[in-house]
């Protein structure tokens, strides 16, 4: 069965004017559209206003005149201001929505030369969201005084419109890899993490906030969204990266939001701070959980009227910046806590992304490893490299179950600069990878052992125990705290005697000991929430 092509298209009352006898002189483009002989619409859907009727019955009139075969109904669409994007999409939508369109029987061409530029966009729009199932056509006048002019159809599912999606789409791919610091992570989590961030760094100025413990890369992921940020001409300010941790007293107030002179005893000269130096930028504060109540309320104030008063000052100055907050902290427990203000948090957790540990994303390890030194030739200038034994010996303690990594990106920096350094001939050997590794486990559980004395009080404050329990216990909570399961932590504690067992089940057997002393996986090793 033939097709039938129906038109869409609304009046113009510009360009389709005319009323008496010399409008055939003028090029009108709904007319013109019927006067083309390789173009045949049967039925034509003509959309105008009340206000100009008597137009749009001369205009059906002449189409019929020109192109008997085309049958015009006419719909009457109001519109109290043409200029109003949503007024003037609703009133489309709710045509497009009402129209019994059948696209198996009939073609769809949707005129989009006349009506406002609003008008077309919205067409346009309408279009491509598939709401009009159809094509677009494009008239244009013709190049000397009379005739039609010229057509063009345009199907938004043609090759080229899928190449121009195609540049879109390896555009941001390139954006998240650009955050990725080029970087090809394999882990899902992270992938996921980086796709919302980036999004998140090109729609919106609003604070951000990167969860993850010490090395997870949030400073480095920081400025990566500041460089985006810029390439993208969205800031033009610098990216200014401060530690929170390192900031105290009279200090930590100055370096923030400045000082007038003689404003505290040492204040010699003026100094602008660091907020208003990242006006136009980023404010990267890395362990943002560390600032002082007072220095709290003064950049909440900094973030919601973008001006604050420095140190000793009588004037408040201004500063506009996009705020990037780090923290190892649960910033929750914080504020039940009282150390920190939840009106900050509120302002500061509408974006927050949490940077999963080194030790939950082993199948990174490996393009990191390689990043790592192509990093080392960059700066030194000397290519170093991993024989193919050692390279796999490495891998298969950096991604072992039991690997701490309690410096996380920071341990495998340091862990390939040291193995790149001293690599003879430029080879690192299966001998360089056995001294890095026992260097790596004597460094961690060096670390350890001088913070047990912090770690048990937590759990096991105000109980009474034996010296023998005391030193077992410690170590049992050391093995936890540095295992993902109950599971994995039972292995590390239990590798002999489960040897000899048929059906071990090391989780339960850790699990009742923990019993004894009324204790639980999740206390001695409390998950990060973000």
């Amino acid at each position: 069965m033939k097709r039938t092509t129906v038109g869409l298209g609304l009046l113009g009352p510009s360009l389709d004017r005319g009323l008496d006898a010399r409008r055939w002189e003028a090029w009108r483009p709904t007319v013109s559209l019927f006067q083309h002989e390789d173009l045949l619409i049967q039925r034509f859907e003509l959309l105008h206003d009340l206000k100009h009727k008597r137009l749009a019955e001369t205009v059906a009139g002449d189409i019929a005149a020109v192109s008997p075969e085309t049958q015009v109904n006419r719909h009457l669409v109001e519109l109290s201001d043409p200029w109003d994007f949503e007024e003037v999409y609703g009133v489309l939508h709710d045509f497009a929505r009402g129209y019994p369109f059948e696209p198996d029987r009939e073609d769809y061409l949707v005129h989009i030369t006349t009506g406002t530029h609003v008008a077309q966009i919205c067409l346009f729009l309408l279009t491509e969201a598939r709401h009009v199932p159809g094509r677009l056509v494009q008239t244009s006048p013709p190049k000397g005084r009379s005739g039609p002019g010229a057509f063009q159809i345009i199907d938004l599912d043609l090759e080229r419109y899928g190449r121009l999606a195609s540049r879109f789409a390896k555009e941001r791919r390139d954006d998240v890899s650009y955050l990725k610091d080029g970087i090809a992570t394999r882990n899902a989590a992270f992938n996921r993490l980086v796709e919302r961030l980036e999004r998140v760094a090109v729609a919106s100025r609003a604070p951000v906030l990167l969860l993850g413990p010490t090395g997870a890369g949030k400073s480095r992921l920081a400025r990566r969204l500041w460089e985006l940020k810029k390439a993208k001409r969205q800031v033009q300010g610098p990216f200014v990266d401060v530690n929170c941790a390192t900031l105290r007293g009279d200090g930590a107030m100055s370096a923030l939001f400045g000082h007038e002179r003689g404003a505290y005893t040492g204040a010699a000269e003026k100094r602008p701070g660091l907020l208003r130096a990242a006006d136009g930028g980023v404010l990267f504060l890395d362990e943002i959980g560390e600032l002082a109540p007072d220095e709290q309320a003064m950049l909440l104030r900094a973030l919601e009227e973008k001006r604050f008063r420095p140190l000793g000052g009588d004037r408040e100055v201004s500063s506009d910046f996009q705020l990037v907050a780090g923290t190892n902290k649960d910033l929750s427990t914080e504020v039940r806590a009282g150390r920190f203000r939840d009106d900050l948090l509120a302002r500061i957790n509408l974006w927050t992304f949490r940077l999963p540990p080194l030790r939950e994303r082993p199948e990174d390890i490996a393009p990191n490893l390689d990043f790592e030194l192509e990093e080392h030739t960059r700066r030194t200038g000397t290519r170093v490299r991993l024989s193919r034994e050692a390279r796999e010996k490495f891998l298969a303690f950096a991604t072992s179950p039991g690997t701490l990594w309690l410096g996380n990106f920071r341990d495998l920096n340091a862990a390939v600069t040291r193995m790149a350094t001293l690599a003879p001939g430029g080879v690192i050997g299966t001998d360089d990878v056995a001294e890095e590794v026992a260097r790596l486990e004597l460094d961690w559980h060096a670390g350890e052992a001088g913070a047990k004395g912090e770690e048990l009080p937590d759990v096991l404050a105000g109980r009474e125990l034996d010296p023998f329990d005391a030193v077992q216990l410690r170590e049992v909570i050391r093995v936890c705290r540095g295992s993902r399961s109950l599971s994995e932590a039972g292995r590390r504690l239990f590798p002999v005697s489960r040897a000899g067992k048929e059906n071990p089940n090391d989780a339960d057997r850790l699990r009742k000991y923990l019993a004894r002393f009324d204790l639980t996986f999740a206390e001695v090793r409390p998950t990060f929430r973000a």
